[in-house]
């Protein structure tokens, strides 16, 4: 019966769980963390912030965040993942509103402390339901459409912030009054639409083997992982959210401060980049699926390598577009490739809590890589320095990938059947 009704579905409801899985990172992620560097420059001028009290709010953010993923293994068992979105994102969402109508800086720490909490628990726990509504075959395909929504959030906030802004010195409360009033919409969105997995509603797995009495179960016989390998991958990880995050925290800088260009073409520059990026999930995400996890691992970090040597040896305009090119290519890919290859190494009941542990170091590199990199440039006078950094901790990345273990790919019985995703 369950395989007639899902034969008889046109459009598998997994990937109305991947649409909602994508407005949820463009809320909870995009506009809870990624809206931040739109806002700050006028939220600082009203209220008198310097640049160490604006950077503080920024880390208050990283450390809500980082207290989050380690929380979401226990709550995601406690309360399912469809309730621990909703209410991440509520969360998110009402936090943003209290911020519109703060003056203290202490009071605006602590609100959006509780925006990193919220962005932390429904990132984690979007991309880990993927393992239970995707097997191996389609997983990276659907986490690489979930990761996009950082992308239009980008695009959005880069266009509707300035505008709201103009409408005087507090147009900046506006802004996350506007902002966060979406995202409580996105939450009830997402209670509506996500389900804890397809059985919930009589469905299998996309991509599970049907009829086949050795592979019946094959999307919960995964043999536990070696806490070895989930540690090499934590590396991985953090090595990524090391690199990537100096990227986006100083190329604006670079550009108006040593290559001479204005804020607004700069701010050009870095839509493209949201524009780039809503390609990197699905592209990369589909290549994790046919050739594996190790390979797309190994193409992203290289060319993200080659984004930041681009940057560090100061070549002329033309090269600084190619960065820009191959870096918004490439974007947001590694979350996605990360969230199926944990899910393909542990299964889907153990995602929750190992994808949030490897999310927590990946956010220890967070913090590290901005700070590094802003304390190089403060001894050599330029940034040259920093993006050497992150382009040898990349060809680290590529190194450490390139020695994960060799997947195994299952060729399916000629007798059996799949549930087409």
């Amino acid at each position: 019966m369950n395989q007639q009704k899902q034969a008889a579905n046109h459009i598998y409801y997994g990937w109305f769980v991947v649409a909602a899985g994508t407005l949820c990172i463009f809320a909870g992620l995009g506009f809870g963390r990624f809206a931040l560097g739109m806002l700050l420059p006028s939220m600082g001028g009203s209220l008198g912030l310097s640049f160490s009290q604006m950077g503080l709010i920024s880390t208050a953010n990283f450390i809500g965040y980082l207290i989050a993923v380690l929380l979401c293994g226990k709550l995601s068992a406690r309360f399912g993942a469809r309730i621990l979105i909703a209410m991440s994102l509520l969360l998110v969402g009402m936090s943003m509103l209290c911020i519109s109508a703060s003056s203290k800086l202490f009071i605006i720490i602590f609100f959006y402390t509780l925006t990193g909490m919220g962005s932390g628990m429904s990132n984690v726990s979007m991309m880990a339901l993927v393992s239970a509504w995707f097997t191996s075959s389609s997983r990276g395909k659907a986490a690489g459409f979930i990761v996009i929504g950082s992308g239009f959030a980008i695009i959005i906030s880069g266009r509707l912030v300035p505008w709201l802004n103009s409408s005087g010195s507090e147009g900046w409360r506006t802004s996350w009054l506007v902002l966060g009033t979406i995202v409580i919409l996105v939450s009830i969105v997402c209670y509506l639409i996500l389900r804890n997995k397809p059985q919930d509603i009589g469905l299998r797995p996309a991509g599970v083997i049907l009829n086949s009495a050795t592979a019946s179960n094959q999307a919960f016989n995964q043999k536990p992982a070696r806490s070895g390998l989930i540690y090499h991958c934590a590396v991985i990880y953090f090595l990524f959210g090391f690199t990537y995050v100096i990227y986006v925290t100083f190329i604006v800088t670079v550009m108006v401060q040593e290559r001479g260009f204005s804020e607004a073409v700069a701010g050009n520059f870095w839509a493209w980049v949201g524009f780039l990026s809503l390609f990197s999930g699905p592209v990369f995400g589909v290549m994790s699926d046919k050739f594996g996890r190790k390979i797309a691992l190994i193409s992203v970090f290289s060319i993200q390598s080659i984004a930041y040597l681009l940057i560090a040896v100061n070549l002329p305009g033309p090269f600084l577009y190619l960065s820009i090119g191959f870096y918004g290519i490439v974007a947001w890919s590694i979350p996605s490739i990360m969230a199926a290859l944990i899910a393909d190494y542990v299964g889907p009941h153990r995602t929750f809590s190992v994808f949030g542990f490897i999310t927590f170091i990946f956010g220890l590199g967070q913090i590290a890589g901005p700070y590094l990199a802003g304390v190089l440039a403060e001894i050599t006078g330029s940034f040259s320095g920093s993006f050497y950094l992150a382009s040898c901790m990349a060809v680290i990345a590529v190194i450490l990938s390139s020695l994960l273990p060799a997947e195994k790919h299952r060729i399916l019985p000629k007798a059996a059947t799949t549930v087409k995703s």
